[in-house]
């Protein structure tokens, strides 16, 4: 599948801030059948057992990839959270590549929602999720813009 685009990335977001050192500095591409793609590592810091990733930080990445994925659709709008649901099917490694892959399934004019997983580099789902967000103009999300 083609890249269609590249999106950007923050500076502190513990999954795509590029300056947060216990981060994952997560790249993200807009597809051509208008998925959001990231290939990343999990590193030991995101342990939770040994050599697992800890379920916090692969909810967070589902939550990250599936709310950029309006971006598509919709490249000025901004959300937040109001459920997730998350199902862990299979351990998720650590220090090894792994795919995490993002899509709006409803777009209404105030909230959005949208299904993703993370999954080895040969499709094995190791987790997913369903994700419902409210939009809000970025001015009431954060300051500072």
């Amino acid at each position: 599948m083609k890249v269609i685009k590249k999106q950007t990335n923050s500076k502190m977001c513990i999954i795509c801030g590029m300056e947060n050192d216990l981060g994952l500095k997560a790249p993200f591409y807009e597809m051509e059948d208008g998925s959001v793609m990231s290939i990343f590592e999990y590193k030991d810091h995101h342990q939770s057992y040994p050599e697992r990733c800890h379920g916090g930080m692969i909810t967070c990445m589902l939550d990250e990839i599936i709310g950029r994925a309006i971006w598509v659709i919709e490249p000025d709008q901004w959300g937040v959270t109001t459920n997730i649901s998350v199902k862990f099917r299979k351990p998720v490694p650590l220090n090894e590549k792994i795919k995490a892959v993002g899509r709006i399934v409803v777009n209404k004019s105030r909230v959005f929602q949208g299904t993703g997983e993370i999954m080895t580099m040969d499709g094995v789902v190791l987790a997913e999720a369903e994700v419902t967000y409210l939009k809000l103009p970025l001015s009431k999300i954060a300051t500072g813009n």
